[in-house]
């Protein structure tokens, strides 16, 4: 029987009416009526009898009654510890770039607010974390994609990240003011993985320009393709945010090239029915922009 019902027979109860409960609950009095009709029903006892104008329990009545507090006393509760709780787990996954350089400060405030949380940062690709958030494997998935790649996913934009062209300081196209995309042909690259979405678009990008290029390293980890760049061994590709450090101590330098199709945003995806504890939700909350 729905809560719904308990809570209007404890105000009849208590009111010894069916007019001052609905005015109480904000009901019309026939939804009042109703409601304790299906109680009766339910139970098939009569709950409430005529007492002069008003209303008064029945022996059956004042039974239920004493149950009926008790179970909203305890739903009561349950309430308020679940509105505090923070334990549990929260499981992400994410690339390696934004496990390393965006996600630390918001785990770290989170922990904060909820010490008992949790929380499993699972670094992987991109097609990969979005089968695990489909297959439940993972609470929701944090990636730089240019546009949504499974429709039946909820996806949010938390923040456009621009992609950065960068080598070692003293490499020649560092030396460029401005440069036409031609000053590439030839040029030798760390790449990240192949199944790497950024690296997809720059070799998408090079070929339709019809650019060629080689491939001197291919790494996974985005601390090793600085460290290669930084050593002199060619140019890279890498989300902004990943190479801000490394940039501002002049240990790599943003080379002036762009491209429309080289754009990537910051997006969380989740699983439609996915159920948010209040950790997670605080947790959300501090990842999406103000609206």
């Amino acid at each position: 029987m729905d809560l719904v019902y308990y809570q209007t027979f404890r105000e009849v109860a208590v009111r010894q009416s069916f007019t001052r409960a609905a005015e109480q609950l904000g009901y019309a009095q026939s939804s009042v009526t109703t409601q304790i009709q299906k109680l009766e029903k339910e139970f098939g006892v009569q709950l409430f009898e005529r007492y002069g104008r008003g209303l008064r329990l029945t022996s059956a009545g004042e039974e239920l009654l004493k149950t009926v507090t008790q179970m909203l006393e305890l739903h009561q509760q349950a309430k308020e510890k679940l509105a505090k709780q923070g334990g549990g787990s929260l499981t992400i996954g994410t690339i390696d770039s934004l496990a390393a350089y965006y996600l630390p400060p918001f785990v770290q405030r989170i922990w904060q607010s909820y010490p008992e949380l949790n929380i499993r940062l699972q670094p992987d690709r991109e097609d990969r974390i979005v089968h695990r958030v489909k297959e439940g494997e993972l609470d929701f998935g944090l990636m730089l994609v240019g546009e949504p790649t499974d429709p039946a996913l909820e996806w949010t934009i938390i923040r456009e990240e621009p992609l950065v062209f960068v080598s070692a300081p003293n490499h020649p196209l560092a030396r460029l003011a401005e440069a036409d995309l031609r000053r590439l042909d030839g040029e030798e690259w760390i790449m990240t993985e192949e199944t790497c979405n950024y690296r997809i678009m720059l070799e998408k990008m090079l070929k339709a320009e019809g650019l060629s290029y080689r491939i001197g390293l291919e790494i996974g980890n985005p601390e090793a393709v600085k460290g290669c760049v930084a050593a002199g061994g060619g140019i890279a590709i890498l989300p902004r945010l990943a190479a801000a450090g490394e940039l501002e101590r002049g240990e790599l330098a943003a080379l002036p090239f762009s491209h429309p199709d080289l754009r990537l945003s910051l997006q969380l995806c989740m699983h439609p029915r996915k159920w948010v504890s209040h950790a997670m939700r605080a947790f959300l909350d501090s990842l999406l922009p103000e609206r």
